[in-house]
């Protein structure tokens, strides 16, 4: 199969997920679900927790940042190198100023590596949210018109590589 017949199906695919331009709960629910995956979320989250918590929720909170911030930057510029556009449409006009290109997608990235992390560091009730959040968001920013399929499908597989790497490489 050629690379423009792979394109094409993955922007058929694509637009069969969408929901950006439909109205109703389920429009309302993707578009809060692929907002939960936004880095200022969880830039607020976990220095909640690092402002909150005991020296054990710290360095779990400064765990989980040090990965975002590691995976921003493998995002960014695989972004840069890549160079694909986001899909056309309306929603989502921050995403699409600051950041035009689609390809990974950062929160398919961020929300599988959270979700590693967590499932090794704990607890074990917000690992098991997180395994079903993870890839909700994915299919929201589907949904939402932001990205296309394959551009949630490497962001998710990125997040996962860079979460067992860190498992595997480094002393969590």
């Amino acid at each position: 199969m050629s690379a423009t017949s792979l394109l094409h199906l993955d922007d058929e695919w694509s637009r069969r997920l969408r929901l950006e331009d439909r109205q109703g709960r389920l429009r309302t629910l993707a578009a809060i679900v692929a907002h939960s995956g936004d880095s200022w979320f969880w830039g607020i989250g976990l220095g909640a927790v690092f402002l909150g918590g005991d020296s054990a929720a710290k360095t779990w909170a400064i765990t989980l940042v040090a990965g975002i911030a590691g995976l921003a930057i493998i995002v960014m510029g695989t972004k840069l190198l890549v160079r694909r556009r986001r899909p056309a449409g309306e929603w989502g006009r921050i995403y699409r100023s600051t950041d035009p290109h689609s390809f990974p997608s950062g929160h398919a990235a961020r929300a599988f590596l959270v979700t590693v992390l967590v499932v090794v560091l704990g607890p074990a009730w917000l690992a098991l949210l997180l395994v079903v959040w993870a890839p909700l968001v994915s299919l929201a920013r589907v949904a939402m018109g932001v990205h296309y399929l394959s551009d949630v499908v490497a962001g998710a597989l990125l997040g996962t590589a860079l979460g067992v790497a860190a498992v595997v490489f480094l002393p969590l």
